[in-house]
């Protein structure tokens, strides 16, 4: 999807604080999609590869984000099964549709993530900007091992990224705190959620690029066109090093 990571060329200890996607860019969605979908798939005889269940995933999310800016996460996520049972001909049931919600308490943490944001929580104030719900990031923030200082849902901001009203409720929060947007710096995986938008912004950006060795998008919109970050890494342990190689905040 991408090409080498862009040198370092920023000082990670000019910021306060770090802002992070969490859903694909902390905790690994594509996994807990599919360990839900693949044996989905298998029980109603699907022919859909796992490229064709991420891809729908993405689809879905990118029209009920827009559709139901209001709602919480677990309810788009609901709204996604019903269009998988619908384009694959499979019997909807409602029962599968919460299963299918309920599935996101238990999508695993990426393997760095737990021991990378424990160490950066001890140099910057951590939040969550995500399009999950109150509900649903609390699951994934024990996962994470209980990381974040702030958290910004979209559930209370009423919108959901890449729209800027999401962006803008944290922002201003943070503003309110005395964190001006130049000491933040936003860590994300999604460029249609998170670098494209951030970067109008003017927020420094750094892309964790989670799918660096894959082909395509998976489970996240394509963006209409990339943005380019301040930094591209391909694990947060990359962050990790080049804060300790500044030395000493």
């Amino acid at each position: 999807m991408s090409g080498a990571p862009t040198p370092a060329r920023l000082d990670p200890t000019a910021f306060r604080a770090l802002t992070f996607d969490v859903v694909g860019t902390l905790v690994d969605f594509e996994t807990g999609i599919l360990d839900f979908l693949r044996p989905w798939a298998r029980t109603h005889g699907l022919a859909a590869s796992e490229v064709d269940l991420l891809e729908a995933f993405a689809r879905g999310e990118a029209r009920y984000e827009v559709e139901m800016p209001d709602r919480p996460f677990r309810a788009i996520v609901r709204a996604i099964y019903r269009d998988l049972a619908h384009d694959w001909h499979v019997p909807y049931e409602a029962r599968d549709a919460d299963a299918f919600a309920d599935s996101i308490a238990s999508w695993p943490a990426f393997p760095d993530a737990v021991e990378a944001l424990a160490y950066l929580g001890e140099h910057y104030v951590l939040a969550a900007i995500t399009n999950a719900d109150r509900f649903s990031l609390e699951a994934m923030a024990a996962t994470l091992g209980d990381p974040f200082d702030r958290a910004f849902t979209a559930d209370r901001a009423g919108a959901h990224k890449p729209a800027r009203a999401m962006f803008d409720y944290a922002l201003d929060a943070l503003a309110e705190n005395g964190i001006p947007r130049d000491r933040i710096l936003h860590v994300a995986q999604s460029q249609y959620h998170d670098i494209v938008p951030a970067r109008a912004l003017g927020l420094t950006t750094v892309w964790l690029e989670r799918r660096h060795d894959q082909d395509g998008w998976g489970a996240t919109p394509a963006p209409q066109e990339a943005a380019e970050p301040d930094l591209r890494i391909t694990t947060l342990t990359e962050l990790v090093t080049l804060h300790r190689s500044f030395g000493p905040v």
